[in-house]
């Protein structure tokens, strides 16, 4: 038997983290496309690592109680990285509500029942989240402490309140980092820690799309202005998640980790201050 690590999604973020973290460990890794989960799989084994794949749809509380299931066989879970999700560009607004808002929730819930004494979890969460104007504190309350099968029913989320798919995802995202708020209550009555990290403009193959799109120019832009002047790197956000997931960040819970590059510094009080 051996510590377990689940990672979720197998986009470039999640899987600098696990190449950092991973070591010694079984890694179970959890796609909504299988063929993705492999690759990965595939390329951490060759790099000596000891990866398992499989499908897993982060939309379903049964999809996600599988991957669980699925490493308990192997030891007691150690580590959970949850990199999955869509993007404003790449799904509607339903979708963006089901993935990276409930489904994010429902991960954090039902890894925390079962995460080992000593156990730590990252999830990614997104610059877009600080973006928004702030919310009430009871907006933030139910956010953060709806059961996880009465969120999507919130006044704040239904369909005629949510403007276009980047506030949906951007109220995703703050959501998030509510639950990480609560979930760390929780997983800390089982000796365990769960934090987020909020990356800016990292360079994957998906960024790549993007500043190729009909987007690419507000994203150049925003890495050019920004203090930073440059995009990041996954291996930059695998940094800060080796800072929080080992012993070094034992005194940190519950907490949301802003990794842009002075972006929404510069948004709110420099050259990418929205003209009015």
């Amino acid at each position: 038997m051996k510590d377990v690590m689940i990672l979720t999604g197998t986009g470039q973020i999640g899987m600098a983290i696990a190449r950092r973290m991973g070591h010694g460990m079984k890694i179970v890794i959890g796609d909504r496309k299988s063929e993705n989960a492999n690759a990965i799989a595939n390329i951490m084994n060759q790099a000596g690592f000891d990866c398992e794949a499989m499908e897993m749809d982060l939309s379903s509380r049964d999809s996600i109680k599988s991957i669980i299931a699925e490493a308990q066989k192997y030891g007691e879970i150690k580590m959970l990285v949850n990199a999955a999700g869509v993007s404003p560009s790449q799904a509607p607004i339903e979708a963006i509500l089901k993935v990276d808002l409930y489904g994010t929730a429902v991960l954090l819930e039902e890894a925390g029942k079962v995460i080992a004494n000593g156990g730590v979890g990252v999830t990614i969460s997104s610059q877009s989240g600080w973006r928004m104007p702030q919310l009430t504190a009871e907006e933030d309350a139910l956010l953060a402490t709806t059961p996880t099968e009465e969120l999507l029913n919130l006044e704040i989320l239904k369909p005629e309140n949510i403007k276009d798919t980047l506030h949906a995802y951007q109220i995703a995202k703050r959501c998030n980092e509510k639950r990480v708020m609560a979930e760390s209550v929780k997983w800390g009555e089982r000796g365990a820690r769960i934090n987020a990290i909020a990356p800016g403009i990292i360079v994957t193959p998906l960024a790549l799309d993007e500043f190729n799109g009909s987007r690419g120019d507000f994203y150049k832009n925003m890495f050019a202005k920004c203090p930073a002047g440059r995009p990041g790197t996954a291996d930059e956000v695998a940094n800060v998640a080796e800072l929080l997931m080992s012993n070094k960040g034992a005194f940190i819970t519950g907490s949301t980790f802003l990794i842009d590059g002075g972006a929404t510094s510069s948004y709110f009080y420099g050259a990418l201050k929205p003209e009015k």
